[in-house]
């Protein structure tokens, strides 16, 4: 069987490989707790739903223009009014097949093989592949101070005469880092110096703890006309707790975005109107939703630090945002000598907890931990995460009515 070389480059998507193995697995009844999802458990807004259910008992299911329709982007130009200060045009929107579909659209748009995108480090697992998939080189960046904030610094000294966009996921994943506003205000004015392509990826932007408030990119842009190489991309998955939604857009400037849509009309033709119709009613419906997702996932935030600070041996930097913390788990990596993906498949095989592997996003040694669940799933799975490393742990361990005994150093 003859495979392209790309596709033999292609890594599998290992957070979508762990939600099917913890599903199947608790599928057969195995007391699975998933702290390794990256979606939130609460239900959608009741508008989205209502508009999704208008639509459906409408019995209007064909097809929808390329870019979205236009009620939808209405819905992005009054949104992107309200939280960003910026009033554009539906030429300058695309709206997608969810806000991965944007940015994998944007980069096919602007990539030729062999061009360099540049990413701060941990990063998204599916940066790397999805440039890759456009023939790119993807180029993550560590800071150099060994924290989750990258400087200017860092990233001017990985730029070359390759390189042809930056991608800027605050608050990130999977870290929850949220960059400074000087940071942000630097990379707008240094890509547009050098005149490299920004992407903003901005799907966690109204997920900020401790009174944090989202940055407004546009606000440090000095180019906004229709040569602007500035990228930002959103959605409702994470927000409105709609991921299984997939609809996300990009706001770009109006030469670029017909290319993107000629691009997205050969891969998947127009995005559900059912599921654009959801969106809609999310965006412009009551928004008191969103900010009790973000009460509840700062909560969770709260009671998972609590418990890592218990947990000898690990250290965990507080995150700012997002429902995601990246632990360093490096002293139990060299305890049990395995590496973060041996130390994840063990963990969940002896306790049936799932945690994502920190080599996944660019870091070895390091679990991506997620708080989407309940306070019980936190506490519950960070405590069988104690028992099945801590050697000084009791030799039992109950989970329901199943007793486990420790056969392991």
């Amino acid at each position: 069987m003859s495979i392209s070389i790309i596709a033999q480059t292609i890594s599998e998507s290992a957070t979508l490989k762990l939600n099917e193995k913890a599903a199947l697995l608790r599928a057969k009844g195995e007391p699975i707790i998933h702290l390794g999802g990256g979606e939130p458990k609460t239900q959608a807004p009741i508008d989205a739903i209502i508009h999704a259910v208008g639509n459906l008992n409408s019995g209007e299911t064909r097809y929808t223009p390329a870019d979205g329709t236009p009620e939808m982007k209405q819905a992005v130009i009054r949104y992107t009014d309200e939280f960003y200060d910026r009033k554009v045009m539906p030429e300058n929107i695309i709206v997608s097949g969810g806000a991965k579909q944007a940015i994998m659209v944007a980069l096919q748009t602007i990539l030729n093989p062999q061009d360099e995108v540049i990413f701060p480090a941990p990063y998204w697992v599916s940066y790397t592949e999805m440039v890759k998939l456009c023939g790119g080189v993807p180029v993550p960046v560590y800071a150099e101070d060994g924290t989750f904030y990258p400087r200017m610094k860092d990233i001017e000294e990985h730029c070359t005469s390759f390189t042809k966009a930056v991608i800027i996921n605050s608050p990130n994943n999977p870290t929850g880092a949220f960059y400074s506003e000087e940071f942000i205000a630097e990379i707008v004015e240094f890509c547009e110096k050098k005149g490299y392509y920004l992407i903003m990826d901005d799907i966690y932007h109204r997920l900020l703890f401790d009174g944090k408030h989202p940055i407004n990119c546009y606000k440090y842009a000095k180019d906004l006309t229709d040569n602007s190489k500035l990228i930002v991309v959103n959605g409702v998955s994470k927000q409105y707790a709609m991921t299984g939604y997939r609809i996300g857009w990009a706001v770009a400037s109006r030469k670029l975005i017909p290319y993107m849509i000629n691009i997205q009309a050969h891969q998947t033709s127009g995005p559900s109107i059912v599921l654009q119709k959801a969106a809609i009613g999310a965006i412009n419906g009551i928004q008191s939703s969103v900010e009790s997702l973000r009460r509840t996932l700062e909560n969770n935030r709260n009671v998972l630090m609590q418990e890592l600070n218990g947990f000898e041996g690990v250290h965990c930097p507080k995150p700012d945002g997002t429902f995601y913390a990246f632990a360093d788990f490096k002293y139990y990596t060299k305890l049990h000598r395995k590496n973060s993906k041996e130390l994840a498949e063990f963990i969940l095989e002896k306790v049936r907890v799932a945690v994502v592997p920190g080599i996944e996003f660019g870091m070895e040694g390091y679990f991506r931990i997620s708080t989407c669940g309940s306070v019980k799933d936190i506490t519950e799975g960070i405590k069988r995460m104690k028992w099945a490393l801590d050697p000084n742990s009791p030799n039992e361990l109950y989970i329901g009515q199943r007793k486990l005994v420790r056969d392991w150093v």
